[in-house]
């Protein structure tokens, strides 16, 4: 298994992927460690949670650079990451018992009746490489809070960095078995999913991986938590104010390279403004830098993987081919590297991989419509919902529209984003289930009912 520089096409390193026996000791050990881990008051979990944070950022500029070798990321934006991360770890640290604490719930004056939360057991996360850290460190945070163990599948393509979250909880003072990584390919994906001493699955990535994930975790009566794909809606209104409209939807459409599932993808405009945004969403997209991402000036930075990149060329050359006109940019960059120009497509045509696909990578699709209504149903015809927003100076105006809009995560006036406090995930082929805030501790939890009543039983 080989990690590649997607800014200079060169290998990086070279990891042996564990064998059967090696598995089947680590899935062990972590099922051992269950109980033990389980026990510990849930305030030594807290704190043990806590410290990931102050681990992260006493080498924060180490992991980020390592994030940015592996996939690509622009520099600045890495180290956001990893503070994003130490900011999740703080949050749980300090709300879990809030969370899991005994809900009293009375049903009969001489009954005893309350709902607890119960760790499950292992846990396998399936994660991908967009944000190699985030993504792990959002659930694993709240996971092993509960008082579960966590195994690890990483994407590949970033194993550097699986390895690493690794390192940060041991040197945070996680007992050896409580999170591990496994380096392993799809087939034993499955197997282990499918292994009686794994509690639950949950993952993020495409719909296809999903699906598979699921249907695995289905037979054997495993919950599931998934978090897919996005085609997200952004919609501009005829009272937008649209100088900041431009300027963040650049950003939303390219940050982290145009790779990340909430990233903006359709940007829907009413007819009445839609020439001047077109007109200055194409001026902040060309004033993008692209380049070397440890270069802190550099805004876009590669594809993560050569076929990745490949997939997003045809893309776009099958929408240009089927009548999509190319405002800027629509090539790949001739340089070492996985590099795509910024990319603005219009007169997207229904159908099209632009108009219907998920595009990782920094391409925009521009669609005019007549009215608010109109941009309302071409934001809901999609097989995604995962996050959407509109821009309007109408407040009030815009939450009905957030109200309307068929996504997980709707946003007025801002970017679509996960916040630890707000539950995050989509609906549709966006997947299920949720992420963050209370939701995402409970996840992986049994829910208990638990009903006392006196030994003569209750009166009528």
């Amino acid at each position: 298994m080989q990690t590649i520089n997607p800014t200079t096409g060169e290998p990086i390193e070279t990891y042996s992927e564990h064998d059967h026996d090696t598995v089947e000791t680590l899935l062990q050990r972590s099922a051992d460690s269950f109980d033990s881990w389980g026990d510990r008051p849930i305030t030594d979990r807290q704190a043990l949670v806590g410290s990931i944070a102050d681990v992260l950022r006493e080498n924060d500029e180490e992991y980020a650079q390592l994030m940015t070798r592996e996939m690509g990321k622009p520099i600045n934006q890495s180290r956001a990451e990893i503070e994003k991360c130490a900011w999740v770890c703080e949050y749980y640290a300090e709300r879990a018992a809030e969370f899991l604490q005994d809900e009293r719930v009375g049903v009969h004056p001489q009954a005893r009746t309350k709902v607890s939360y119960d760790p499950l057991g292992p846990l396998v996360a399936v994660m991908p490489w967009n944000y190699p850290f985030w993504q792990v460190l959002r659930v694993a945070a709240p996971t092993l809070a509960a008082g579960n163990t966590m195994l690890l599948s990483h994407a590949p393509n970033v194993t550097g960095a699986a390895k690493a979250v690794e390192r940060v909880l041991a040197d945070a003072g996680f007992p050896e078995g409580v999170f591990t990584t496994l380096v392993i390919d799809t087939e034993t994906i499955h197997d282990v999913v499918a292994d009686e001493r794994v509690a639950a699955a949950t993952l993020t990535g495409s719909v296809g991986a999903g699906r598979a994930v699921a249907e695995t975790a289905g037979k054997h009566l495993k919950p599931t938590v998934l978090e897919l794909g996005g085609s997200d809606p952004f919609v501009v209104l005829d009272d937008a104010q649209l100088d900041r409209a431009c300027e963040v939807a650049t950003q939303a459409r390219v940050n982290n390279n145009g790779q990340a599932c909430v990233a903006a993808k359709r940007f829907i405009v009413v007819d009445d403004v839609y020439e001047e945004f077109r007109d200055g969403f194409v001026r902040e997209m060309e004033s993008l830098t692209v380049g070397d991402p440890t270069d802190e000036a550099t805004d876009v930075g590669p594809i993560a993987r050569a076929d990745l990149l490949d997939t997003l060329e045809t893309q776009v050359r099958e929408t240009v081919d089927g009548g999509a006109t190319v405002l800027t940019g629509g090539e790949t960059l001739d340089r070492p590297g996985y590099f795509f120009e910024p990319t603005v497509l219009e007169d997207v045509p229904d159908g099209s991989p632009a108009a219907c696909d998920e595009l990782f990578g920094p391409v925009a699709s521009l669609f005019r419509v007549e009215d608010e209504a109109e941009a309302i149903a071409l934001a809901n015809d999609s097989d995604f919902g995962l996050g959407a927003s509109v821009w309007t100076q109408d407040l009030d105006r815009g939450e009905r529209i957030a109200e309307a809009f068929e996504a997980g995560c709707t946003f007025v006036n801002e970017i679509v984003q996960s916040h630890p406090k707000l539950p995050f995930g989509g609906i549709k082929n966006s997947g299920y289930g949720r992420e963050l805030a209370a939701n995402g501790i409970r996840a992986f939890t049994n829910e208990k009912t638990v009903w006392v009543s006196p030994p003569d039983g209750l009166d009528e």
